[in-house]
C-alpha cells in the first residue's frame, strides 16, 4: 500500500473538509485517502518523489484519476497475461505503480441492484443485418405470407390465426411489423382491418400491392366430376363466382379464414370430395393437385396490403408519398363535401374513400318540432390521398380538415408501391 506524505499544517487544514466527505485517516503525519467509490486505500509515500508541495500532491491524485482510465482500457489483457497489478505511466514526472481498486461501496458490502429492465431488453430492436419479425393473417402458403415477404424481403414470417392477433403481436413486441389487406380490386375494401386500424395505435409505414392468381387444388388423383364442395375464404369464394360456374362446379361454396387454410384443412383431414381456391405455393406446401389455374373472374386482381409498425415513419418528399387519415363530426356527414374542398383546393388527389358505422354513436337523433324526430346513421370517413405530411399543402389541407371535423387521426404517411406487376413472377404468385 503506498503512502502520501502529508503536506504542510495549513494546507492539510484546507484539504481536510474535501478528504472527510470520502473518508480518511491520518497516521503519524501520513495520510490516508478513501476514496468515495470504493478503492483500495492509496498511500504515496516520499519514495515514490512526491514531497509536499501542491502540485505533487495534484500529480498523486492524477495518478489515481488514470488508473480508472487504465483499467477500463488494460482490464481484459490484464487477465488474460496473469498480471495482477495494472502500472500507470508516469504523471507529471512521476513513476508509481497502483494496486487494482476495488469498485465497492464504502462500508456497504451488498451487491449493486439490478439495472432495470427496459423495453429493448424485453425485445431488442432488429440491428443491421438481423430479420425482421413480420406478422400476416393466415398460415404458410396465404397471400399474406407472399405479401410480407415482398414488403420485407428475407424476414421473418409470423403466421397469425387472426387480424386481431397480428395487431396485437406487433403491439406486445412479439412482431416487429405486421402486414395486412386492406382492399381488393375485386372484392373491394376488407371492413374489419379498418376497424382495427381504429381501435389500435399502429402507424401504417408502407404499403404493398399484390396481383392475385387462384388455383382449384384437390388431392391427387381427384377430378373436378369428383367434387361436391369448394371451400376458401369469402373474398377468393366471390373472385372465382363466374369461373367456378363456368367449370361445371355447381357444387356447395365454404367460406374459411383464409385460403391456404382451406388447402391445409383438405390435407390434413384427407377429404376427396372437396377443393380449395389458393395459390399454387399452398399447392405445394400442402401436396395437393392444381386442377385449374388461373381461375379468378378478373385477371386485374390486386390485393393491396399495409405495413404495420408501433413508431411512424418520417415522411419525404423525394418519392411519392400517401398519407391516410381518419375523421368524423359531431353533426354527421354534412361535413364531408367541406373536408373534400380542401384536398380539392389544393390539387392533391384522392385514392381512397371509406365509410364506416361510428361505433361510439352509430345513431344521431335530430328532434325537430315541426318535421318530428330523424334518425341519421353515424360514420367514421377513412380517406387516402396523395401527398407527403412533409408538404405543405398536405400540412394545411389537414389543418383545414381540423376546423371541420369533430376528431382527426393520420393513420401513417408513407412511401407508395410504385413497383410493377409482373403476372409471371413466382414471388406474386405465392410460389
Amino acid at each position: 500500500m503506498h503512502t502520501l506524505a502529508s503536506p504542510s499544517t495549513n494546507y492539510l487544514n484546507r484539504v481536510r473538509p474535501s478528504l472527510n466527505r470520502f473518508g480518511s485517516t491520518q497516521t503519524r503525519g501520513v495520510v490516508t485517502v478513501k476514496c468515495g467509490y470504493g478503492f483500495d486505500y492509496a498511500n504515496f509515500t516520499q519514495s515514490y518523489g512526491v514531497g509536499s508541495s501542491r502540485a505533487d500532491w495534484q500529480s498523486s491524485c492524477a495518478i489515481l484519476a488514470s488508473k480508472v482510465n487504465s483499467l477500463q482500457d488494460n482490464g481484459h489483457s490484464n487477465s488474460g497475461n496473469g498480471n495482477e497489478n495494472n502500472h500507470v505511466t508516469a504523471v507529471n514526472g512521476h513513476n508509481a505503480t497502483v494496486t487494482d481498486l476495488q469498485l465497492v461501496p464504502i462500508g456497504n458490502n451488498k451487491p449493486l441492484p439490478p439495472k432495470p429492465l427496459t423495453i429493448t431488453d424485453l425485445s431488442p430492436a432488429p440491428m443491421h443485418g438481423s430479420q425482421l419479425r413480420v406478422a400476416y393473417q393466415g398460415v404458410p402458403g396465404a397471400y399474406s405470407e407472399a405479401a410480407a415477404g415482398k414488403a420485407y424481403p428475407n424476414s421473418e414470417a409470423m403466421p397469425c390465426d387472426q387480424f386481431e392477433v397480428a395487431f396485437q403481436s406487433v403491439e406486445l413486441w412479439i412482431a416487429d411489423r405486421a402486414v395486412l389487406p386492406v382492399e381488393n380490386s375485386l372484392g373491394g375494401s376488407i371492413h374489419r382491418n379498418y376497424d382495427l386500424l381504429l381501435r389500435h395505435k399502429l402507424h401504417i409505414v408502407g404499403e404493398v400491392q399484390l396481383p392475385v392468381h387462384h388455383c382449384l387444388l384437390a388431392l391427387p388423383g381427384i377430378r373436378k366430376e369428383y367434387l361436391t364442395r369448394v371451400i376458401s375464404h369469402p373474398q377468393a369464394l366471390a373472385q372465382c363466382e363466374n369461373t367456378l360456374t363456368k367449370l361445371g362446379l355447381n357444387v356447395a361454396r365454404e367460406a374459411v379464414d383464409d385460403t391456404a387454410g382451406a388447402a391445409e384443412y383438405i390435407a390434413t383431414n384427407n377429404l376427396r370430395d372437396t377443393a380449395a381456391i389458393a395459390s399454387a405455393r399452398a399447392a405445394e406446401l400442402y401436396g395437393l393437385n392444381i386442377l385449374a389455374d388461373e381461375i379468378q373472374d378478373d385477371p386485374n386482381n390486386v390485393t393491396r396490403f399495409v405495413m404495420l409498425a408501433r413508431e411512424p415513419i418520417i415522411p419525404r418528399t423525394d418519392r411519392p408519398f400517401k398519407t391516410s387519415i381518419v375523421f368524423a363530426h359531431d353533426k354527421g356527414t354534412s361535413v364531408l363535401f367541406k373536408v373534400l374542398s380542401a384536398f380539392a383546393f389544393r390539387n392533391i388527389s384522392l385514392t381512397k374513400i371509406e365509410s364506416r358505422p361510428h361505433r361510439g354513436r352509430p345513431i344521431r337523433v335530430v328532434d325537430d318540432e315541426s318535421e318530428g324526430t330523424a334518425k341519421h346513421f353515424e360514420y367514421m370517413f377513412y380517406i387516402d390521398f396523395e401527398a407527403s405530411m412533409a408538404e405543405v399543402r398536405a400540412q394545411n389541407a389537414l389543418a383545414e380538415v381540423q376546423e371541420f371535423t369533430s376528431f382527426l387521426r393520420v393513420l401513417g404517411s408513407y412511401p407508395m408501391d410504385m413497383t410493377p406487376w409482373n403476372s409471371t413472377s413466382p414471388s406474386q404468385r405465392g410460389d
